[in-house]
């Protein structure tokens, strides 16, 4: 049926028009981009809970995210691991998703204590005084906190003793950077984030797999070296490069003219089918 400019669309048409850009967004197979992860937490109906997890030496627990899978078999414990924005309700969401597969997710605070009362991400002012407080933290902090938090997944009743961690932008060039630190890691994911120096990549022992946006000239260029490195050491890397996806894809759905949406929907099935091989 058509109508002229003059004439009115009946009203159910209107609101699906303007229905029809977020259901695209909101596919229940991915995660939800950051508009909608806060309402699809909201409706999950997996139990997700926040656990203090105590850490020698630190002035205060690490305030972590921790959703159990829907089963009654015991499961692999994967980590999430935060972008530059702290611990947020996209990455919480991240964690939902991944349980909704099987997996118990674990996203850790990596400010928990640094805020200005003591407290973590929800302490700080703003979004740039969290980046400025991310961009602060030392590797080696990082890498203490990441251990403790696995530790504490793989004493969980219902972990399987298998773990792995999935990181983005910030996260997933330390989640690429962990792999190289923690041998008995059994797997790691990264989203369009930098690859490690040669120097770091030496010691990796863990299977990887990255998953990047085609427009992404910041960091695409450290995935050749990298890969090229990791083939010679004999060991796994496995680089897929979306093409017209932008940097944070997974984050931004309805970006670049569908073609954010298009590497998602590629790139999580990838992500599943990687972390169920390696933590079976």
């Amino acid at each position: 049926m058509m109508f002229s400019m003059n004439q009115k669309l009946p009203l159910a048409l209107m609101a699906l028009l303007i229905a029809l850009p977020a259901m695209a967004a909101d596919n229940p197979k991915l995660p939800a981009d950051e508009k909608g992860a806060k309402a699809r937490l909201n409706t999950s109906s997996r139990h997700g809970e926040f656990a203090k997890i105590e850490m020698a030496g630190a002035k205060a627990p690490i305030n972590a995210y921790v959703v159990f899978p829907e089963t009654k078999e015991k499961a692999p414990v994967v980590i999430v691991i935060q972008e530059i924005y702290g611990l947020t309700d996209w990455i919480r969401g991240v964690a939902d998703q991944l349980a909704a597969e099987g997996f118990i997710a674990i996203a850790p605070d990596l400010l928990s204590g640094r805020g200005a009362k003591g407290g973590g991400t929800e302490d700080f002012a703003d979004r740039d005084a969290v980046t400025k407080a991310v961009r602060d933290l030392s590797p080696a902090d990082v890498t203490k906190m990441l251990n403790v938090v696995r530790d504490y997944g793989l004493k969980l009743p219902a972990a399987n003793g298998k773990s792995a961690t999935i990181g983005f932008c910030w996260g997933g060039m330390t989640s690429f950077r962990y792999a190289t630190e923690q041998p008995a890691l059994n797997a790691a994911v990264v989203y369009y984030g930098n690859s490690p120096s040669a120097e770091t990549i030496a010691n990796l022992k863990v299977p990887v797999l990255g998953l990047y946006g085609g427009k992404d000239a910041r960091v695409n260029p450290t995935i050749a070296p990298a890969e090229k490195q990791i083939k010679e050491l004999g060991k796994s890397f496995t680089p897929h490069i979306y093409e017209g996806a932008g940097h944070g894809f997974l984050r931004q759905l309805e970006g670049l003219e569908g073609a954010n949406m298009k590497a998602a929907e590629q790139a999580w099935p990838e992500t599943l089918k990687f972390l169920r091989e390696h933590t079976k």
